[in-house]
């Protein structure tokens, strides 16, 4: 079945290109991280898990410059100023964090990183079950992506302890796998343009 083959392709395409050490990143000047959700403006676990690997990674100088991309879609909602806030707590200086307010998903992200932001070369962070579908879909519009893989179903620091059911593992497997479908469709078939688009920025 493709929404077997499918994912499985893209695991063995992007292998190469997926880290698990901090330490055995490949330094890139940007990093790029990928949205989670927020519940009354404080970032949910695993997006907090995100933003402390970029942090990890900046303060190890892997990477010189974190860009936030995520939902900001109304006015109550605001993922990237919530990530750009934990960062900035965790020591990364607010002159070497962008926020993109228009990354509604991995797809949308990947294109406006490239064509608003300018980047061409990025680590990327978020959880591990989501990092190939990240890899194939920067590494497909231009960008030369590595990923640093957060811990997928158990965070046991002492931070946060949250265990995962063994639903929740199979629902997010399953829906995963459903993505990279239509993410590969979007890739080599649709090609749609992002919700918004607008002037180039850069990253300074």
């Amino acid at each position: 079945m493709l929404v077997v083959a499918l994912p499985l392709y893209v695991l063995s395409a992007t292998a190469p290109y997926r880290y698990a050490d901090a330490a055995q990143v490949p330094p890139r000047r940007v990093a790029i991280v990928f949205g989670a959700g927020v519940v009354n403006g404080v970032p949910t676990p695993a997006l907090a898990e995100r933003v402390r690997g970029a942090a990890e990674l900046y303060r190890l100088g892997r990477v010189q410059k974190l860009l936030m991309t995520g939902d900001n879609s109304r006015r109550d909602y605001d993922e990237v100023t919530a990530m750009r806030d934990l960062a900035v707590a965790l020591g990364v200086p607010s002159a070497d964090i962008t926020l993109d307010y228009a990354g509604f998903s991995t797809y949308e992200s990947a294109y406006r990183a490239k064509a608003i932001f300018g980047v061409s070369e990025a680590v990327l962070v978020t959880q591990g079950y989501h990092l190939p579908r990240a890899v194939y879909t920067c590494r497909t519009l231009g960008i030369e992506a590595v990923g640093y893989g957060m811990p997928d179903w158990l965070f046991n620091r002492a931070h946060m302890a949250i265990w995962y059911s063994r639903f929740d593992r199979v629902r997010y497997t399953v829906r995963e796998a459903l993505a990279i479908c239509k993410a590969l469709v979007d890739l080599h078939i649709t090609h749609p343009l992002p919700t918004f688009l607008g002037p180039y920025e850069g990253i300074q």
